[in-house]
């Protein structure tokens, strides 16, 4: 029995308190609640920062650069990413959530701009790290044919945190700044809670026993190393692999991380001036895209062809942006919109992310793997976070939303010339078909 087959079959609780199973892929998962949760908390409450520091616009987009959207996750996941290979998935989850509530009590008491630059920054080096983690975690817990269901889940995380804190703000909203801060608040106590419970967390069973063969191998005087982030850039299947899922990923997420912390202000150069509307529609959103993944990739993903389910996912969202563009903006043009994006993110580029970059990957690298797609990816969100809201005002949705159209054509074309036939092997089964032997040590 393989290590992802034996973890459909244990229990929640192992022997020894180990958490396993479908609890372990939830609180794991959470890491993608807290990201974006974190994201769209900044985004609901750039406006107030501005009015209450009396920010430019050139400000509101370094704090949106320097956040979990962007430079501060980049950061995170390149420390992440490689210590997770080298001392296990579970050693990131002892410190990364200490981190991260560091941030958001900095945020939620911020009484000058550098309390919040600080807090910003951490929360998105707490979220860099844990993130690419989390993917991989899950990933290499799962049952080979049904490591969609479980991927999927940390997808579903990731749009339940926007759906619920868009939905916070709302209400919050006749309250200011204050609300603002709340939302940060709430924040802190789902990751004190999440901490608590992942202090339980089985290891990765795949990493474990790899760790193990290295061990025994280096008791017998045989020669082991570190395979670390030298040899996945240079090794070729890795390097063909990341340039693949730079085009995937990479691209689609310069669009989607605009729209997670600017989109307010799209709507509000759209014509939508109401707080609350703007938040609603982005509440109709990720509640679309909470659905659709749910509906989508975690049922269809160990079903169907993955080719042709990520192409009609990036069909939808170029479909919603070119809506957007070129026809006339009205309120239910909006509501197409969000439907539009909301379902193709569902059953998008992220979800096939995480489970292509697990499977495409050999367990050395893996979380590394991880951490410097990651680390590109919010890397291109920064630099582009630094002109958007600048753009977005001076030339408005037309133009803006062209760039994103073109982004999102050449993710699709990357994305289903390019998609590997993993569905239903096992993580060590695609190793030997990709590199031809196991990576061991």
């Amino acid at each position: 029995m393989t290590p992802q087959q034996a973890a459909g079959t244990v229990q929640d609780a192992a022997p020894g308190g180990r958490i396993r199973g479908w609890k372990a892929t939830i609180a794991v998962a959470m890491s993608n609640y807290i990201e974006a949760g974190s994201i769209i908390a900044l985004a609901t409450s750039l406006t107030f920062w501005q009015e209450f520091f009396g920010f430019s616009t050139w400000m509101v987009g370094f704090v949106a650069a320097i956040s979990a959207n962007a430079f501060g996750a980049a950061i995170g996941a390149m420390i992440g990413g490689p210590l997770g290979d080298r001392y296990g998935r579970k050693f990131i989850y002892t410190y990364d959530l200490v981190l991260y509530m560091a941030g958001t009590l900095l945020v939620v008491f911020a009484a000058q701009a550098w309390m919040l630059v600080l807090g910003v920054v951490l929360t998105g080096i707490a979220v860099g790290a844990g993130v690419p983690v989390a993917w991989t975690y899950i990933a290499e817990q799962a049952p080979h044919d049904r490591r969609a269901r479980h991927v999927g889940t940390a997808q579903l995380a990731w749009s339940l945190g926007p759906a619920i804190v868009f939905a916070i703000a709302t209400a919050l909203v006749p309250l200011g700044l204050l609300g603002s801060r709340l939302i940060f608040a709430h924040l802190f106590v789902v990751a004190l809670i999440t901490w608590w419970v992942r202090r339980g967390l089985a290891e990765s069973d795949i990493w474990t026993a790899q760790k193990a063969e290295r061990e025994a191998a280096a008791a017998q005087g045989a020669a082991v190393h570190h395979r670390g982030l030298k040899e996945l850039l240079s090794h070729p299947r890795n390097v063909s692999a990341l340039l693949f899922l730079i085009g995937v990923y990479s691209l689609w997420n310069l669009v989607a991380g605009q729209m997670g912390i600017f989109m307010p202000r799209v709507y509000q150069s759209a014509g939508v001036e109401s707080a609350a509307s703007q938040n609603l529609l982005q509440v109709l959103v990720w509640t679309l895209t909470v659905i659709a993944t749910y509906l989508g990739f975690m049922l269809l993903g160990d079903r169907m062809d993955r080719r042709l389910l990520y192409g009609i996912g990036a069909v939808l969202g170029i479909a919603a942006w070119v809506l957007l563009v070129f026809a006339h903006v009205t309120m239910p043009l909006l509501v197409l919109f969000a439907v539009l994006w909301g379902v193709s993110a569902g059953i998008g580029a992220q979800a096939f992310y995480a489970l292509w970059t697990a499977e495409m990957f050999a367990t050395p690298y893996r979380a590394t793997a991880q951490g410097v797609l990651f680390f590109i990816a919010r890397i291109l969100v920064g630099v582009l976070s630094f002109f958007f809201p600048t753009l977005l005002e001076a030339r408005g949705v037309p133009v803006v939303g062209l760039l994103m159209i073109a982004f999102l054509v050449v993710a699709l074309v990357v994305g289903v010339l390019g998609a590997p036939d993993t569905r239903g092997k096992s993580l060590e089964q695609i190793e030997l078909e990709r590199y031809g032997q196991r990576v061991a040590r």
